[in-house]
């Protein structure tokens, strides 16, 4: 059973958790492409998530997805999809409805995807649609990591330039583990017992 929500304190006492498997930047199409969707191709769950550049004034254009992240359990691909554009074999792997896909707040970014090239999503899991079925109140991927994994994840990079030439070694790490741990977060709730919130009742007015 997991608790509703996490104090700030409590989260402050945990660990730093991060990806602990191989992560490989993809910028182009070729090989290295190749390897990363025929092991994506061949996972039954894999993590999900989506980086773009910040925009940090209101007379700034919106900036597109500049980053997809897909994780299994011991690799983690990050797609540039700023260099290389959504492919086509990117999209189907997302249409794909034998893979399921875990992310948080997934809406927005399949949408960004789909700005560059449309596909039909299929198979996706949204942890902050079906936490509560667990029992779980908050719905960040940082109080639900602690809540359901007992893990502090850094987000120091979150606000980074995801559309540098060379994306630096914190960035990789973040990315990786943003999409690995709603993966691991999956599991986890999978193979715990359900404990739906029950809303309280509103007080009877007198």
């Amino acid at each position: 059973m997991f608790i509703e929500s996490i104090t700030p304190e409590e989260l402050e006492a945990l660990e730093y958790a991060s990806f602990p498997g191989r992560i490989e930047v993809i910028d182009s199409v070729g090989s290295a492409f190749n390897r990363a969707v025929n092991y994506l191709r061949n996972q039954k769950i894999i993590g999900f998530d989506t980086e773009t550049r910040p925009c940090f004034s209101s007379d700034q254009p919106r900036c597109g997805v500049a980053l997809l992240q897909l994780s299994g359990p011991e690799k983690a691909y990050l797609f540039r999809i700023n260099k290389m554009g959504m492919h086509r074999r990117l999209c189907s792997l997302l249409a794909n409805d034998r893979i399921i896909k875990v992310g948080a707040a997934i809406h927005d970014d399949i949408r960004g995807l789909q700005r560059h090239r449309g596909f039909e999503p299929s198979s996706f899991v949204d942890l902050q649609k079906i936490v509560s079925e667990w029992g779980i109140r908050d719905k960040s991927v940082k109080k639900m990591s602690a809540i359901i994994l007992g893990v502090r994840i850094s987000k120091t990079q979150q606000l980074s330039n995801w559309e540098a030439d060379i994306l630096s070694e914190s960035q990789c790490k973040y990315a990786a583990t943003d999409a690995w741990v709603c993966r691991q977060m999956y599991l986890k709730l999978l193979a715990s017992e359900k404990n739906p919130l029950v809303e309280k009742k509103l007080e009877d007015k007198i």
